[in-house]
């Protein structure tokens, strides 16, 4: 087949990793696979693994060029003539369905987030196909969209087993990790993510401070970057440790890319959204690597932990039960890599989506 997925663009983020993981894994299959996007740092890595990348801006939310760009979409589709649309964003997919009215080529979309619920929001559910990446999406677009059960299918973002495999852990770099960092002899818990307010850092950091009375060797590591405008947050956060007395406990590493790794090497992850996210890559990520993940109780994450087996779920915000969960899960004893494996591998992302592409296909 030949299968055309659209993006706004191909920078950073759980959109564009899984647009290029399917593309990678759709040509090692033997079909086609084009990208199209507004372009960005995955266009290299989508044609060294012998996918195909145009660009076209189908990101820009201006209404006054949309015509034009919807044109500028038809005539290229149209030269494609694909076996397979797949739209997975608002913007592209506004411009694949309208584009398509003509050509009526088989229009899938996937829903990767809780997006606002607005018309403008709607087109992500009519596709000829509508892949959810969690229960909790799929339930949430049938309350607010009514969207037929018969389109809809779960198909959760797939974890690569081989980058997200104990035995594969670079351990020159995590050695080097626990130096620069002085976590020697420490009980790590980490958060991995964007530092934003949506993250809950604060309840984060109040649980590292309970810990801390009844194990004082504790230390927090929080990986991930700080964008501008979000400096302010920041330096909140750093207020709020040195009140706690946390200097020696907290650690921020910035960005890092080896985040497999710096899983395997904690004791416990940590993922404090205050907002339901979609799927939860990150939560299963760190179970791959058999490291115990504590979370708040919504969204995608409940298609993932098993209470009590490899992780537990707390209320938002809730520090106290999160301090108390943290140290329950020294007590967890479970192989994560064979869960992973078994339930939100790669493999069975791509098996299930070519399911979905096969059944509308011309």
């Amino acid at each position: 087949m030949k299968i055309v997925q659209l993006l706004p663009e191909l920078n950073e983020g759980g959109v564009e990793r899984g647009t290029m993981e399917l593309s990678r894994e759709l040509v090692k299959l033997g079909h086609e696979s084009i990208v199209i996007s507004a372009g960005g740092k995955l266009v290299e890595q989508i044609e060294a693994d012998r996918g195909r990348h145009m660009t076209l801006d189908i990101s820009s939310k201006n209404p006054f060029t949309a015509f034009s760009r919807m044109i500028k979409l038809r005539k290229l589709l149209k030269g494609l003539n694909p076996d397979i649309l797949h739209a997975r964003s608002r913007v592209p997919a506004w411009l694949t369905y309208l584009a398509n009215k003509k050509l009526q080529l088989p229009f899938v979309t996937t829903v990767h987030g809780f997006n606002s619920v607005s018309d403008y929001s709607a087109i992500m559910t009519k596709g000829d196909r509508v892949i959810c990446v969690s229960s909790a999406i799929k339930l949430y677009i049938q309350k607010h969209y009514h969207t037929d059960e018969k389109k809809i299918t779960v198909i959760p973002r797939g974890i690569d087993l081989e980058k997200f495999n104990p035995e594969n852990s670079d351990r020159d770099f995590m050695d080097t990790f626990i130096q620069e960092y002085q976590l020697n002899d420490k009980t790590i818990v980490t958060s991995v993510g964007r530092i934003t307010q949506l993250k809950d850092l604060e309840t984060f950091i109040q649980a590292i401070a309970l810990v801390k009375e009844k194990i004082p060797n504790i230390t927090g590591l929080i990986v991930g970057g700080v964008r501008e405008d979000k400096q302010n947050y920041f330096e909140s956060l750093k207020t709020l440790i040195k009140e706690l007395k946390l200097e020696k406990h907290i650690v921020f590493t910035g960005s890092q890319s080896k985040v497999a790794e710096i899983y395997a090497l904690s004791d416990v992850v940590v993922s404090s959204s205050k907002k339901p996210e979609s799927f939860g890559r990150s939560v299963a990520e760190a179970l791959a690597m058999n490291t115990p993940v504590v979370a708040t109780e919504h969204g995608g994450v409940l298609d993932i932990i098993r209470e009590g087996e490899n992780g537990f779920f707390y209320p938002v915000g809730d520090s106290k039960r999160l301090a108390q969960l943290i140290r329950k899960c020294n007590d967890l004893k479970f192989d994560g890599y064979d869960y992973i494996a078994e339930n939100f591998s790669l493999g069975q992302m791509v098996e299930k989506t070519l399911e979905v592409y096969e059944g509308i296909a011309r």
